[in-house]
């Protein structure tokens, strides 16, 4: 098992994460607690990872102020069943984005291995909490370094350089993230 701690710098929050092994897959259990703007949050995040990196289910346990929600998925044969509908729009998408975490990185980048100087492409589930909203992103991976990567939304409204260790844990995510 490996237990990893982040600071949300922009978020102030706090992450503890534990990334387990278990036979064919992998199992992050997450507590986030902190604080945005006007509004304070928790969330309590469980996944079930392929060897992969590839997203197979997950469970968000969410409350921003006094709203409570929770966000269940699993993928069946390329689909994703969320809080019991099929959802079409996400079918064939392997990685899942949670807003306030930067542990969800770490699937494409584990995922995609991409050498320096190379760039690719993908659609994510992006779950954005404080807005209790979810919807298809396309994000874009450049490596640029051993253990440095670059992110861009697309359209590009956001991108930051992500360094990474040597399992692709975000150590340092420019105004987002810091692990301790």
């Amino acid at each position: 098992m490996r237990t990893i701690n982040w600071k949300g710098i922009i978020y102030k929050s706090i992450e503890n994460c534990k990334v387990k092994k278990e036979d064919d897959y992998l199992l992050v259990n997450s507590k986030i607690v902190g604080t945005f703007e006007t509004k304070s949050y928790s969330i309590d995040y469980s996944l079930k990872i392929n060897l992969n990196w590839e997203i197979q289910s997950f469970e968000i346990y969410a409350q921003v102020d006094t709203l409570k929600s929770v966000i269940q998925g699993n993928k069946i044969d390329g689909s994703w069943e969320i809080n019991r509908g099929i959802r079409n729009e996400f079918s064939n998408i392997d990685f899942i984005d949670i807003s306030l975490s930067p542990f969800t990185n770490t699937l494409p980048i584990n995922n995609l291995n991409i050498g320096i100087g190379d760039e690719t492409t993908i659609k994510v589930i992006y779950l954005n909490i404080l807005e209790n909203k979810i919807e298809v992103l396309q994000q874009k991976y450049i490596r640029i370094a051993e253990c440095k990567y670059k992110f861009e939304n697309i359209p590009n409204d956001f991108e930051a350089e992500i360094e990474v260790d040597e399992y692709g844990f975000v150590i340092f995510y420019p105004k987002l993230f810091k692990q301790f």
